[in-house]
Protein backbone atom coordinates (compact mmCIF):
# COMPACT_ATOMS: atom_id res chain seq x y z
CA UNK A 1 0.00 0.00 0.00
CA UNK A 2 3.06 2.64 -0.16
CA UNK A 3 1.93 3.33 -4.04
CA UNK A 4 -0.32 6.09 -2.24
CA UNK A 5 -0.71 8.20 0.47
CA UNK A 6 -3.60 7.96 3.37
CA UNK A 7 -4.95 11.19 2.71
CA UNK A 8 -5.10 9.76 -1.19
CA UNK A 9 -6.26 6.22 0.05
CA UNK A 10 -9.03 8.16 2.01
CA UNK A 11 -10.35 10.06 -1.14
CA UNK A 12 -10.10 7.08 -3.33
CA UNK A 13 -12.73 5.26 -0.36
CA UNK A 14 -14.79 7.87 -0.01
CA UNK A 15 -15.62 7.94 -3.71
CA UNK A 16 -16.35 4.53 -4.31
CA UNK A 17 -18.49 4.86 -1.40
CA UNK A 18 -20.36 7.99 -2.39
CA UNK A 19 -20.72 6.41 -5.82
CA UNK A 20 -22.52 3.95 -4.22
CA UNK A 21 -24.76 6.04 -2.50
CA UNK A 22 -25.41 7.98 -5.26
CA UNK A 23 -26.70 4.74 -7.24
CA UNK A 24 -28.70 4.35 -4.80
CA UNK A 25 -30.29 7.17 -4.15
CA UNK A 26 -31.09 7.91 -8.28
CA UNK A 27 -32.80 4.56 -8.09
CA UNK A 28 -34.74 5.96 -5.01
CA UNK A 29 -35.23 8.94 -6.19
CA UNK A 30 -36.89 7.74 -9.30
CA UNK A 31 -38.53 4.74 -7.32
CA UNK A 32 -40.22 7.81 -5.55
CA UNK A 33 -41.21 10.02 -8.42
CA UNK A 34 -42.73 6.59 -10.19
CA UNK A 35 -40.30 6.95 -12.76
CA UNK A 36 -38.22 4.22 -13.33
CA UNK A 37 -36.32 5.34 -16.15
CA UNK A 38 -33.94 6.53 -13.04
CA UNK A 39 -33.45 3.06 -12.84
CA UNK A 40 -31.02 3.09 -16.04
CA UNK A 41 -29.29 5.73 -15.12
CA UNK A 42 -28.32 4.01 -11.46
CA UNK A 43 -27.58 0.78 -13.70
CA UNK A 44 -25.36 2.94 -15.87
CA UNK A 45 -23.35 4.22 -13.15
CA UNK A 46 -21.87 0.39 -12.34
CA UNK A 47 -19.31 0.13 -14.49
CA UNK A 48 -17.60 3.37 -13.28
CA UNK A 49 -18.17 1.84 -10.02
CA UNK A 50 -16.61 -1.12 -11.44
CA UNK A 51 -14.01 1.07 -12.54
CA UNK A 52 -12.56 2.65 -9.52
CA UNK A 53 -12.99 -0.92 -7.91
CA UNK A 54 -10.34 -2.10 -9.94
CA UNK A 55 -8.10 1.59 -9.50
CA UNK A 56 -8.28 1.25 -6.22
CA UNK A 57 -7.50 -2.61 -6.04
CA UNK A 58 -4.36 -1.80 -8.36
CA UNK A 59 -2.84 0.56 -6.01
CA UNK A 60 -3.55 -1.59 -2.85
CA UNK A 61 -1.53 -4.14 -4.09
CA UNK A 62 1.16 -1.71 -5.06
CA UNK A 63 0.80 -1.34 -8.63
CA UNK A 64 2.52 -4.59 -10.07
CA UNK A 65 2.67 -5.16 -13.13
CA UNK A 66 1.23 -8.90 -12.84
CA UNK A 67 -2.11 -6.86 -12.02
CA UNK A 68 -1.87 -5.16 -15.41
CA UNK A 69 -5.12 -6.14 -16.61
CA UNK A 70 -6.83 -4.14 -13.94
CA UNK A 71 -5.64 -1.14 -15.88
CA UNK A 72 -7.36 -2.62 -19.13
CA UNK A 73 -10.12 -3.55 -16.90
CA UNK A 74 -10.75 0.30 -15.43
CA UNK A 75 -10.45 1.95 -19.08
CA UNK A 76 -12.85 -0.30 -20.75
CA UNK A 77 -14.90 0.05 -17.89
CA UNK A 78 -14.76 3.98 -17.80
CA UNK A 79 -15.20 4.02 -21.51
CA UNK A 80 -18.67 1.96 -21.21
CA UNK A 81 -20.07 3.27 -17.94
CA UNK A 82 -19.76 7.06 -19.76
CA UNK A 83 -21.31 5.79 -22.66
CA UNK A 84 -24.22 4.13 -20.78
CA UNK A 85 -24.61 6.81 -18.79
CA UNK A 86 -24.65 9.30 -21.46
CA UNK A 87 -27.08 6.91 -23.08
CA UNK A 88 -29.29 6.96 -19.96
CA UNK A 89 -29.21 10.83 -19.63
CA UNK A 90 -30.27 11.16 -22.88
CA UNK A 91 -33.20 8.54 -22.25
CA UNK A 92 -34.36 10.78 -19.44
CA UNK A 93 -34.21 13.93 -21.46
CA UNK A 94 -36.03 12.11 -23.71
CA UNK A 95 -39.10 10.90 -21.58
CA UNK A 96 -39.22 14.42 -19.71
CA UNK A 97 -40.37 16.21 -23.20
Amino acid sequence: MHALSLPTWWIHVASVLEWGLAMLAIQAWGQRRGEPEWNWLALAMLPALVSAMAACTWHLFDNPIELKGLVVLQAACTAAGNTAMAGAAWNLARRAR
